[in-house]
């Protein structure tokens, strides 16, 4: 079973829909999960002070210690360093290091539509896709990259487009709206 945590806002139902055609089921428990998926759109700080006051953060981050597959969707790979520019002082979940960052002054932003990914390294998420395929990207923030970095995407500047380190993965990329190339991504998850 895999869990998706629903901390009050996101694209839940875009990701339940995801798991539904192809067929994999899902709850909102987190303790017991096979499998857990933090999807995210929206403010890096609504974000965290959310998942603290549902008492989230720390099953999210004791699920991935004992090993469990975790995917964060958009905001829920920024979750992943940290902290971001966008929430000063707010400590994200602080698995990888560095801050996020907002896209220079002069970047239209959000950065909004379909771009490359150029993989850096192997990666099990996006087995079964072209060397270079196109998702759907919406957001204003990125992640940079690290050693954890598998694909990268160049908006302005080459930012950390998809994190994969042991059974932490990340996408900052929305797959529940980039099409066939999504679905792919989504069942490879599914599938680990």
């Amino acid at each position: 079973m895999i869990a998706i945590v629903d901390y009050g806002a996101g694209n839940l139902r875009s990701v339940q829909n995801t798991l539904d055609a192809i067929g994999a089921e899902y709850t909102n428990r987190i303790e017991g999960a096979e499998k857990v998926i933090l999807p995210g759109v929206g403010h890096f700080g609504q974000m965290l002070r959310a998942l603290d006051e549902r008492g989230f953060r720390q099953p999210v981050l004791d699920a991935i210690r004992r090993g469990v597959p975790f995917l964060g969707i958009c905001l829920g790979l920024q979750a992943l360093f940290e902290s971001s520019e966008e929430a000063p002082g707010l400590r994200g979940l602080a698995l990888f290091p560095g801050a996020v960052c907002r896209f220079p002054a002069h970047a239209r932003v959000p950065h909004m539509g379909w771009n490359e990914l150029e993989r850096r390294h192997e990666s099990r998420l996006l087995a079964g896709l072209p060397e270079r395929p196109y998702v759907y990207f919406a957001h204003s923030y990125y992640a940079p990259i690290t050693g954890a970095t598998a694909a990268s995407c160049t908006y302005e500047t080459e930012y950390t487009a998809v994190l994969e380190q042991d059974n932490i993965f990340g996408v900052q990329f929305h797959p529940e709206k980039s099409g066939l190339a999504g679905i792919q991504i989504v069942r490879n998850f599914v599938e680990l």
